[in-house]
């Protein structure tokens, strides 16, 4: 690599993190970025998920508050995403990427118009529970059974190609959870940290010769830092200002993917 092209990598690295941490979709940074250099798609797939699971940490190191009281729902979330991860990340060793392509448009447009809609979905569900005479921020077991699926399938994607995971999450999240935007947005750091580390372990262990390590640690130096800057930056931002920039970063990947 030359030097412009460290220095490139580098920084898309950082600024993958910083999104990541905030919102989700860093991914379509750094992967247009190594695609551009000529970097083969499964080699960019392979090497970027691995080189962002610092920033993954960091983020979700930087939003560690805003997941306190969620382990009741997070025990039930982690070992689908786990899971998912897995069965992701053996799917982009044997499909083509088209594959998921063809879906992944659709998919975000359903989680941003639920992140869109998650207000007043959160309105019907409380006061349907208030009619029912239960706690809305007690989950039916038809949301836990449909936030686990989701969180599942979600994996399998993250495991798989790993970009705009995130935006589904919140999106799936937001539409079955009773909380705010922050807490539901660091649940996602943990999650999509989750699912970057079983596929970068799976890559590394199945597919150690068909990665780019230096591709890879340039990537997680600079995510470990944007994952710092983008959980400093993202926890002070309100509720509406956080919706909004979901829905135009997804808008933005959904172009990106289908171009």
């Amino acid at each position: 690599m030359s030097a412009a092209e460290i220095i490139v990598i580098l920084l898309a690295g950082v600024g993958a993190g910083t999104i990541n941490a905030v919102v989700g979709s860093g991914t379509l940074i750094t992967f247009p970025t190594l695609i551009a250099f000529g970097f083969p798609p499964v080699t960019a797939t392979m090497s970027n998920a691995i080189g962002l699971v610092p920033g993954s940490i960091s983020g979700t190191w930087g939003y560690r508050r805003e997941l306190r009281g969620q382990g009741p729902r997070l025990r039930l979330q982690l070992p689908a995403s786990l899971i998912g991860a897995a069965i992701g990340a053996y799917l982009l060793l044997h499909l083509p990427e088209k594959t998921f392509e063809i879906v992944v448009p659709v998919l975000l447009v359903l989680a941003l118009v639920l992140v869109v809609l998650q207000p007043r979905i959160q309105r019907n569900a409380k006061a349907r529970a208030e009619r029912a005479g239960r706690n809305h921020e007690e989950m039916t077991n038809r949301q836990r059974k449909l936030l686990v699926a989701g969180t599942g399938l979600t994996g399998v994607y993250g495991g798989y190609f790993a970009a705009a995971q995130g935006i589904l999450l919140v999106g799936i999240m937001g539409a079955l959870v009773s909380d705010n935007m922050q807490r539901l947005n660091a649940a996602k750091n943990l999650l999509t940290l989750c699912v970057n580390t079983v596929a970068a372990i799976f890559y590394a262990v199945v597919a150690f010769d068909r990665v780019n390590w230096a591709v890879a640690g340039l990537i997680a130096a600079g995510s470990l830092a944007g994952g710092f800057l983008g959980a400093a930056f993202g926890r002070k931002l309100s509720p509406a200002v956080l919706r909004t920039l979901i829905v135009l970063l997804g808008i933005v990947a959904i172009w990106r993917i289908l171009s």
